[in-house]
């Protein structure tokens, strides 16, 4: 492992798109592993332009990150509810669907979730 690393999200390892052109995640390789980019778009939901790639019921992904910018709501599968916005740490457990609130894009940085999000089936 090497003392220092640096990556930038604008020469990402990887970019996925999602439905629509509703936003897309961007996917850095560390040797600490993945860390990802979420830029969703207003109108974005998971279960309208991520669930067609997912091919899963909700988002089975486990999500912790921090919010950079817009706002999020999120819904877990149970019923339980929060949004997430500018200057939030987020931990979101496997189960659940999310939106963007507000005509701003909302940008989060996850180093738990992204490494297979948006990843076809």
């Amino acid at each position: 492992m090497a003392g220092i690393f640096s990556k930038n999200f604008d020469s990402a390892d990887e970019t996925r798109p999602f439905e629509d052109g509703k936003g897309r995640v961007e996917v850095l390789t560390t040797d600490r592993g993945p860390v990802g980019r979420g830029v969703f778009e207003p109108g974005w939901q998971w279960s309208k332009h991520v669930k067609p790639i997912a091919g899963t019921e909700s988002c089975q992904a486990a999500h912790a990150g921090y919010v950079i910018s817009g706002r999020m709501k999120i819904v877990m599968d149970d019923g339980e509810s929060a949004e997430a916005g500018p200057g939030d740490c987020i931990g979101i457990a496997p189960g659940h669907d999310a939106w963007v609130v507000g005509d701003e894009p909302c940008v989060v940085v996850d180093w738990a979730g992204f490494g297979d999000y948006a990843k076809p089936a």
